[in-house]
């Protein structure tokens, strides 16, 4: 069985979009719910929101990521890359960090980001790691 490890030879304009998804209806890890508060999936969302995401990137809420226990939780996915489910998100520490892992997948052709280079909540909190669809 053979691998293909080839990465296509793309500039970064070049590269399909990635999407950031962002779980509206996470609560943090270890913080108990109460119904006076704004979940914090959606608290990371509106603090995404009013950033410049890098060039190439959409940001899309989501419902559930089912990924509750170790919430906030977001999803790096793109065409023929690579998708990271990423948990342990604090809208309040994390959101510079986690913009520029966003970034580094963005200008890569397969989503693979060298571990040493991806930021700590990037590198502590994936979740999974996918490989791209087949079309």
């Amino acid at each position: 069985m053979s691998v293909d490890t080839a990465k296509p030879d793309l500039a970064p304009d070049d590269l399909p979009p990635a999407t950031l998804l962002v779980c509206l209806t996470c609560r943090q890890a270890g913080v108990p719910p109460t119904s006076d508060d704004q979940r914090p999936g959606a608290v990371l969302m509106q603090a995404l929101a009013v950033r410049d995401l890098p060039a190439g990137v959409r940001l899309r809420g989501v419902e559930c990521l089912s990924n509750c226990s170790r919430g906030c939780t977001v999803a790096l996915s793109g065409a023929g890359r690579w998708s990271y489910v990423i948990g342990t998100v604090d809208p309040a520490q994390h959101v510079d960090a986690l913009l520029e892992g966003v970034a580094l997948y963005q200008a890569s052709a397969d989503g693979i980001v060298p571990w040493r280079a991806r930021p700590e909540i990037i590198r502590k909190g994936v979740i999974a790691r996918i490989p791209a669809m087949e079309v």
